[in-house]
């Protein structure tokens, strides 16, 4: 009965063991992650580069609107290449109210919200 009780004791240990190691693994990649994300956003921040819509027209392809400081231009992306379209103006530009609504920057708080209450009115 003894050498039972040890076997589950033992067992029981190393259960334990194994728990901790693994909440320690889910920690140390939170904290990563979190340092990653942080000093991405501060690395990728600028005020002279902006993509303002882009579509895809294919597979591996699109073809995006990019603000350079007060220009605009249309560049077509392939998967190993981006060439030149043309460029635009600010009043060639079509901005629609949704869009216009996005681009105001709501919180991921307010829409996640907005989400909940579209659930539970159902």
């Amino acid at each position: 009965m003894n050498i039972l009780l040890a076997n589950s004791f033992d067992s029981f240990l190393r259960l334990v063991g194994v728990l901790l190691i693994f909440i320690a693994v889910l920690v140390i990649t939170y904290l990563t992650t979190r340092w990653m994300g942080g000093f991405q956003k501060a690395h990728s921040y600028n005020k002279n580069l902006q993509i303002v819509e882009t579509i895809r027209v294919g597979n591996n392809k699109m073809i995006s609107i990019i603000a350079v400081g007060t220009k605009y231009i249309v560049v077509s992306i392939g998967k190993d290449e981006v060439h030149f379209l043309t460029e635009l103006t600010e009043e060639e530009l079509k901005v629609l109210p949704e869009q216009m609504d996005s681009a105001k920057g709501e919180s991921f708080q307010n829409i996640l919200d907005k989400v909940k209450n579209g659930f539970t009115k159902k």
